[in-house]
């Protein structure tokens, strides 16, 4: 039996982080992982490898449709989808061994397999038992199917399927219109297939701004994507090789179907925290299947926290890391924290769409009286000058205070300029205070400025 000051079960974006944070405290750690690489869902499954896919597709995207007209001639490349595959597979491969590296440097052990908690304070991996003074559950989540859809990975697939499909299909059905959904469905589109999107609610992207949505889903779909909204799937059924979507449409009660080589359900996610024993240990649980914490993360259960995709709030990697440095720090007597009210989210379509803070319907519904300032990369000389002018900033602030409340940006390199918005956020800055910041010329993050500007008296080049 091996005693450590800390075990951490599952070695994902907010296992590995709070276990390397918490090693540079001074305390003894261990990650108990059943894969056979470090990483969780995010790193071998999910963000790591789709952003590949991602990549691969637009540089693809690029040559069709921009090549020719920077003077770039010669015949278009054709997709070998095994080395694509490779290429995936690689910089997967790459990030895992260096948390292994990571784990070894900090003096981080890795305890391999399946993790139970038989008693407070124990964790039992195979047939050994450790003790721990804190236990950490940072299991994440699994995907979350429609009743009656049984996913096979072949034909019906998850997220986790579809990174891996063996063949290019002609045709798929995208069940769902998150993130997920719709970043596999523009791999997928940009790779010839034809993508049908068909989604529960009137718009895509439940929760983003309504306008931003808008005007995703229109670009979307000049890039070929078609979507069925308010529609109600029924179910799926698979013969020959081939499925057949049923949905209800919501509006008129009509029943329609759609064929496709595959159907890629992403409804969602739910916390993967089955196999631990939390109910004979008397763990209090939420209605939705999350472990239920209070502010420092802890349980019910004396010495027992849990972060991440187990717990409420937005299934992000960097909100699971946040969580994981902050209970680092609580563990080992400091004062963690996580704001919660500056956490971005980022969909890595082309173009990125990203945001922070409040949307404008839900400062209509808290009644707070507020001023847009908006921004189109129409009028960005970086983005004109690479083929990407579509999209805007929309930043958001008080309209007594000019405080920041919220950006919301759909555009190039969205994910990366709205971290400018997020430091600001933290630090309280009004709109003014962007403003009035130096902005290289000629960059994308001028569009930002430009936004903020238009809080004010007004934008300069729109």
């Amino acid at each position: 039996m091996a005693s450590f000051d800390t075990i951490i079960i599952g070695a994902g974006p907010g296992g590995y982080v709070c276990a390397i944070r918490a090693a540079q405290l001074g305390l003894k750690v261990a990650v108990v992982e059943g894969r056979d690489t470090l990483g969780g869902t995010c790193l071998n499954v999910g963000c790591i490898p789709s952003k590949a896919l991602l990549h691969a597709t637009h540089s693809l995207h690029e040559v069709h449709e921009n090549f020719e007209k920077m003077g770039l001639m010669g015949g278009a490349p054709t997709v070998d989808w095994g080395k694509m595959q490779a290429y995936k597979a690689d910089v997967v491969s790459g990030n895992t061994k260096g948390i292994e590296f990571l784990f070894k440097k900090n003096k981080v052990t890795w305890l391999k397999g399946w993790a139970t908690i038989p008693a407070a304070g124990k964790v039992q991996v195979g047939d050994e038992v450790h003790e721990a003074k804190n236990i950490v559950i940072a299991t994440g989540s699994e995907p979350s199917a429609l009743p009656g859809i049984t996913i096979d990975e072949t034909i019906v697939v998850s997220s986790t399927g579809a990174l891996t499909l063996p063949s290019i299909p002609k045709t798929m059905v995208v069940i769902g219109a998150g993130v997920i959904g719709l970043e596999m469905g523009s791999v997928y589109a940009r790779l010839g297939t034809a993508v049908t999107v068909v989604e529960y609610l009137d718009a895509i992207t439940p929760g983003m701004d309504a306008e931003v949505a808008k005007s995703f889903q229109r670009i979307l779909a000049k890039q070929g994507l078609k979507f069925v909204l308010g529609a109600a799937v029924q179910s799926v059924e698979t013969k020959d090789g081939m499925a057949k979507v049923s949905y209800k449409l919501r509006k008129n009660d009509s029943d329609a179907s759609l064929d496709a080589e595959v159907v890629l359900v992403a409804t969602g996610r739910k916390p993967f925290t089955k196999g631990l024993g939390l109910e004979a240990l008397g763990v209090e649980m939420l209605p939705r299947g999350q472990v239920k914490t209070d502010a420092h993360f802890a349980t019910n259960v004396k010495g027992l926290y849990a972060i991440g995709d187990a717990i409420v709030g937005p299934m992000l990697a960097h909100k699971a890391e946040d969580e994981g440095m902050a209970l680092a720090e609580i563990m080992a007597g400091k004062a963690g924290h996580v704001n919660y009210n500056v956490i971005p989210g980022v969909v890595y379509t082309a173009p990125e769409v990203a945001s922070v803070g409040a949307t404008e319907e839900q400062l209509k519904e808290q009644g707070r009286a507020y001023k847009v300032g908006k921004f189109p990369f129409m009028g960005n000389a970086r983005a004109k000058a690479v083929f990407q002018a579509e999209g805007f900033v929309k930043l958001l602030a008080d309209a007594a205070t000019d405080r920041i409340l919220g950006a919301h940006i759909i555009g190039p390199g969205a994910g990366d300029l709205i971290h400018e918005v997020c430091v600001a956020m933290e630090f309280g800055a009004s709109a003014q205070d962007l403003a009035l910041t130096c902005h290289a010329h000629p960059t994308y993050s001028e569009a930002v400025r430009e936004a903020a500007l238009a809080c004010g008296d007004g934008a300069i080049h729109a």
